[in-house]
C-alpha cells in the first residue's frame, strides 16, 4: 500500500436535501455554479487537488497545510459574499473540515483515518464554518493571521478517540492575501440569538474588572436560561475582550441577531453599569439603560442587576422580533413569522384582534404542529374567545387541547407552561395544579416578566394575595414597559379590592386601563374600588366607559366566568349592580 501524510478538505452543502425539495433543478444549478465558480478555482489557486465529488460534497487534498486552510477560509467568505442576498432559507451554505493525516492512496483516491476524522470534522462545523484539528492548528503557528476557538476534545462518530477541534475565525492569508472575515461564518438561527460581549472598565481601577467579568457571565447564564432564546458561551464572547469591534461584525461572525454590550464605572462608593441591546444587521438600539448602586455589598449588586437587566432583555427582544416579522414578505413567512405577527394582536385581548391572532396563529400551527408556545397562545386567545364570545363549550374543548399540547410539547419551555397554566386555570379553576406548573417555570427562567404576570393573576383570582403583589410587583419591576402590564397591574388591583383597600385597588386599576384600554375587565375592578369607596359618580363614569368597549356586558355573564370563590365574586358583582350596569 502507498502510504503519504497530506492536508485533507472535506467539504459538504447545509441541508441539500431541504434545499432540493424547495428547489431541484435550481438547487442543482446553483451547487454547479459554486462549484465552477468559486470553490473549484479556490482550490487550484491554492495548489489543492479535488480527488472527488461525493454528490453535495468533495474531498481534496494540499501539500500543504496552510494553503488547505486559507483555501477553507477563501472559499467561506466568497460564499458569504455571493449568497447575501438570498433568503436565509434558499441560502446555499457548506461546512468545511481541515485535517492533517497518514492516507491510503489507491489510484486517484485516498482513504484511511485521516479522511474519516476530515470528514467527521465537516459534520461539526457551523454552517457557513470551518473546523481543524489540533495539528492543522499547531502547524499554522502564527503563519496566518487566523483566529482560533478551541472548542476542546470531540467524539467524533466512529473514530475512537477524542480529537481536539478548533473552529476559524477570521483574519488574513499569506504574502498579504487578504481572506477578510467570513462574514456569516455562522448562520443565523431561526430564534432570537445574542452576545454578551465583555463590558469596558471606565473606572480607572483594575480591581473592578472582576465585577464586570463576573457581571457578565452571570448575565451569559441568566439568559441561557431562555429556552427561546440562543446564547453564545463565554469562550467565544471574551475573545472580544480589549477590543474595539463593530457589532455588524460581530453578528456575523457569531451569528448572532443582537448584541448585548455595557460599561462599568466606580465613584467614590457607587457603581454605575450602562447596557445597550443592539441589533447587529442595522447596527440599531434596541434598548439602553443605565443603573448604578452602592459597591458596599458588591454581590447583592451584581444579582439586582443581573436580574434587572435580564428581565428587560426578553420582551425588548420580543418587540424586535415582532418588528423584524413584520417587515418580512408574506411569501418569506415561516411559522415563527407567523407566531411574532400573531403576539400583538394577542396582547390587545379584544374580540377583533383575538380573530386576527387566532388566523396567524392557526396557519403557524399547520406548518409546525408541534410549535408549544403557538399552541399556548392560540389556548389563551380561545379561553378569551370563550368568556367573551357566548360560553360556547367547542371553544373550550379546543383551548384546553392547545394547552395540553402546550404543557407536553413544552415541558422545558417556561412561556409555555405558564400562559397554558394560566388558561387551565381560569377554564377548569384548578388554581392549585396551575400554580404547580407557573412554579415550574419560574424555576427556568425566574425573571420572565410573562410568567411572572400570568403568576400573580392565577394568585389573585385564588385569593393568594402575598403571592399575587410580590409577583405582580417583580414583573412590572422587570420589565416596566410591557404591552403586558395590564395582567400585573390587574393583580394589583384585585388584591387590594379582595383586603378592601379600594383607594388603592382603583389605582392599580385605572394603570390596567391605561396599559390596555381595550381589556374590559379592568373596567369591571376600577367601578368596583369606586363603589367600595362609596364614589357613585365615579363609579358611573366608569360603567359607562365599560359599556363603550364591551356593550354586550352584563353582571351575569361577568359572574359566569367563575374566576373567584364565591365570597369574592358576591362582593364584584354586588358592587357592579350598585354602580347600575346591566344584570
Amino acid at each position: 500500500m502507498e502510504r503519504k501524510l497530506t492536508a485533507i478538505f472535506v467539504a459538504d452543502v447545509v441541508g441539500f436535501s431541504r434545499l432540493m425539495e424547495l428547489d431541484e433543478p435550481g438547487t442543482l444549478a446553483s451547487l454547479n455554479a459554486h462549484r465552477s465558480e468559486v470553490i473549484d478555482p479556490k482550490i487550484s489557486e491554492h495548489q489543492g487537488r479535488i480527488v472527488k465529488l461525493t454528490g453535495d460534497g468533495l474531498l481534496a487534498e494540499f501539500q500543504s497545510v496552510l494553503n488547505a486552510v486559507a483555501c477553507a477560509a477563501a472559499i467561506q467568505r466568497a460564499m458569504a459574499e455571493r449568497t447575501r442576498e438570498t433568503p436565509q432559507e434558499r441560502r446555499m451554505e457548506f461546512r468545511i473540515g481541515v485535517n492533517l493525516g497518514d492516507v491510503i492512496v489507491e489510484g486517484d483516491d485516498i482513504f484511511g483515518d485521516g479522511v474519516n476524522v476530515a470528514a467527521r470534522l465537516e459534520g461539526i462545523a457551523e454552517p457557513g464554518g470551518v473546523a481543524v484539528s489540533a495539528p492543522v492548528r499547531d502547524l499554522i503557528g502564527d503563519r496566518l493571521d487566523i483566529a482560533f476557538e478551541d472548542i476542546g476534545d470531540q467524539i467524533l462518530k466512529n473514530i475512537a478517540r477524542p480529537v481536539r477541534v478548533f473552529r476559524i475565525r477570521t483574519g488574513a492569508g499569506p504574502a498579504g492575501e487578504s481572506v477578510g472575515s467570513i462574514h456569516r461564518l455562522f448562520a443565523l438561527p431561526t430564534k432570537p440569538s445574542i452576545a454578551v460581549l465583555p463590558f469596558e472598565n471606565i473606572s480607572g481601577d483594575p480591581q473592578q474588572e472582576y465585577f464586570a467579568d463576573g457581571l457578565v457571565e452571570d448575565l451569559i447564564t441568566g439568559l441561557a436560561r431562555i429556552p427561546s432564546l440562543l446564547v453564545i458561551a463565554r469562550n467565544s464572547t471574551f475573545t472580544y475582550k480589549g477590543r474595539t469591534v463593530d457589532v455588524r461584525q460581530v453578528g456575523r461572525e457569531l451569528g448572532v441577531r443582537y448584541v448585548l454590550e455595557g460599561s462599568v464605572r466606580k465613584a467614590a462608593n457607587r457603581i454605575r453599569v450602562t447596557g445597550q441591546l443592539v441589533e447587529c444587521a442595522g447596527a440599531t438600539h434596541v434598548w439602553a439603560e443605565k443603573m448604578e448602586g452602592s459597591a458596599e455589598d458588591i454581590f447583592d449588586l451584581q444579582d439586582r442587576m443581573v436580574m434587572s437587566i435580564v428581565g428587560v432583555l426578553e420582551p425588548a427582544m420580543r418587540r424586535a422580533e415582532i418588528e423584524r416579522a413584520l417587515r418580512k414578505r408574506p411569501d418569506a413567512l415561516d411559522a415563527y413569522d407567523l407566531y411574532l405577527r400573531a403576539l400583538p394582536h394577542v396582547y390587545a385581548n379584544s374580540p377583533d384582534e383575538t380573530e386576527r391572532a387566532l388566523h396567524l396563529l392557526e396557519e403557524a400551527l399547520r406548518r409546525d404542529p408541534n410549535y408549544p408556545v403557538a399552541h399556548a397562545y392560540a389556548a389563551w386567545c380561545l379561553e378569551q374567545r370563550y368568556f367573551r364570545g357566548g360560553f360556547h363549550e367547542q371553544d373550550k374543548s379546543i383551548a384546553l387541547e392547545h394547552a395540553r399540547a402546550a404543557d407536553s410539547l413544552g415541558a422545558d419551555d417556561p412561556q409555555a407552561l405558564s400562559i397554558a397554566a394560566f388558561v387551565q386555570a381560569n377554564l377548569t379553576h384548578d388554581y392549585d395544579t396551575a400554580i404547580l406548573a407557573i412554579d415550574r417555570s419560574l424555576e427556568m427562567n425566574s425573571n420572565s416578566a410573562l410568567a411572572l404576570g400570568f403568576s400573580s393573576l392565577v394568585a389573585a383570582h385564588s385569593v393568594r394575595i402575598e403571592r399575587a403583589i410580590e409577583h405582580a410587583l417583580k414583573a412590572l419591576r422587570l420589565s416596566p414597559l410591557d404591552p403586558l402590564n395590564y395582567h400585573p397591574y390587574c393583580a394589583l388591583a384585585l388584591a387590594n379590592l379582595f383586603t378592601e383597600r379600594f383607594a388603592e385597588a382603583g389605582t392599580y386599576a385605572a394603570l390596567a386601563i391605561r396599559s390596555n384600554p381595550s381589556f374590559r375587565v379592568a373596567y369591571a375592578y376600577l367601578v368596583a374600588a369606586q363603589v367600595g369607596l362609596d364614589n357613585f359618580d365615579a363609579a358611573g363614569t366608569g360603567a359607562s366607559r365599560l359599556l363603550e368597549v364591551a356593550p354586550e356586558f352584563t353582571v351575569s355573564g361577568f359572574a359566569r366566568m367563575g374566576l373567584f370563590r364565591p365570597t369574592q365574586m358576591n362582593a364584584l358583582t354586588s358592587a357592579l349592580k350598585a354602580a347600575g350596569l346591566p344584570a
